[in-house]
């Protein structure tokens, strides 16, 4: 038993979350952190209270014992105006009334005005730093302005990389030993699947041809313009029959996007299914020839681990965190290079070394990136910011 787990058993712990981004049927990458940690240490510390707090009516299925108990604060938080109401009155009147341990907050955002209670922030990554063009002019604003503070205000900062912690450290001048790294992991769904699988899905999504696969929102962030001109530029100079398929929503389509799409040559091969969870898409992954995963900034990549335990060959970035969560394990290229971009995937599908190459060794690699090791990690943030 761990020295932390040890120490909780002679206190009683009460531990507020916010958890505004558990929402039914549209969990992203922040949405599954908050998930699955939260879903493991509150059925391994039954003796602590958890307070979910929400902004909007939840689902039971995110109650997940005896020992979680949710709140609904007003207002919904999805606006500046609103998220600022949000922490800064409705959060920090209730931890005055209602004390507790900690406070934590998996999307980095912090009640300012409040001073009672400890509080933890998850800041994933800084990519509206990076790149402000990418957000809504009002958001980016209000991160820009906001986050530098909510650093300062932080007991203690867990983030999702090394590359973040580095970031989070000289951008906002805090010391790196207030940071922690807490890896993401990937669900036990994702698994490879036997040929019979891999041929019926084939035949389902695409009427029988191979596929690249893309998992992820329509966020300019993670470069779908790259997408498809690199899609086209493949398809153009290569001459395969491979299909795009592309997994997820059109949270921010862009004009650029749909510019870039309209004008693509092979557009007839870009397949789009919406969102997918669960067993349906881990078949729709470990049926594809190779994830697509080039984004302009990612704090960690989720699709990429998931792709690595599913048996997938991934092709990445070669920027900010990528490297650091895939090492040798993936393809990596300049997600400006639209050219690079096309030969890399050609190179996936016609080496047959180096596809069994980067299979192998995303197999071991997604070994390391697990849930049960992220919560382990959070935990010990949360108590540490207890007992600093």
């Amino acid at each position: 038993m761990h020295f932390v787990d040890k120490l909780t058993k002679n206190i009683t712990l009460k531990i507020a979350v916010n958890t505004r981004f558990l929402l039914p049927g549209r969990l992203e990458g922040i949405g599954w952190f908050t998930y699955h940690t939260l879903k493991i240490l509150t059925a391994r510390y039954p003796d602590v209270k958890f307070t979910f707090l929400f902004d909007r009516s939840w689902d039971e299925k995110f109650i997940f014992s005896d020992n979680v108990t949710p709140v609904r604060l007003f207002p919904p938080a999805r606006h500046p105006v609103l998220w600022y109401w949000y922490f800064e009155f409705s959060v920090n009147a209730y931890l005055h009334r209602n004390p507790h341990s900690v406070f934590l907050s998996t999307d980095g955002f912090l009640s300012l005005r409040h001073n009672a209670t400890p509080q933890v922030a998850v800041i994933h990554d800084l990519n509206f730093e990076h790149y402000p063009e990418f957000l809504p002019p009002a958001v980016g604003k209000y991160y820009r302005y906001f986050f530098p503070k909510y650093a300062q205000k932080a007991r203690s900062i867990a983030t999702v990389s090394e590359y973040s912690r580095s970031d989070i450290s000289a951008k906002y001048n805090i010391p790196k030993d207030k940071i922690h790294v807490v890896y993401n992991g990937a669900s036990e769904i994702f698994k490879q699947v036997d040929s019979a699988t891999k041929t019926a899905v084939i035949n389902s999504l695409t009427g029988g041809y191979p596929y690249f696969l893309f998992i992820g929102a329509f966020n300019p962030r993670k470069n779908i313009v790259g997408l498809f001109r690199s899609f086209d530029l493949f398809c153009e100079k290569y001459g395969t029959e491979h299909r795009l398929v592309v997994v997820g929503e059109k949270m921010h389509w862009t004009a650029e996007m749909e510019e870039v799409y309209s004008q693509m040559n092979f557009q007839s091969r870009v397949i789009f299914k919406g969102r997918k969870q669960g067993e349906e898409l881990n078949r729709i992954l470990a049926s594809a020839d190779a994830l697509w995963f080039v984004s302009h900034f990612e704090g960690f990549g989720i699709p990429i681990v998931e792709a690595f335990k599913a048996g997938v060959p991934v092709l990445t970035s070669a920027t900010s965190s990528l490297p650091e969560i895939g090492q040798d394990a993936a393809l990596y290229c300049n997600p400006k290079d639209y050219e690079h971009i096309a030969q890399s995937m050609h190179a996936i599908i016609s080496s047959s070394e180096l596809r069994n190459s980067l299979i192998n060794k995303g197999l071991e690699r997604a070994t390391r990136f697990t849930w049960e090791h992220t919560a382990d990690a959070l935990w010990q943030v949360l108590f540490s910011a207890i007992h600093p």
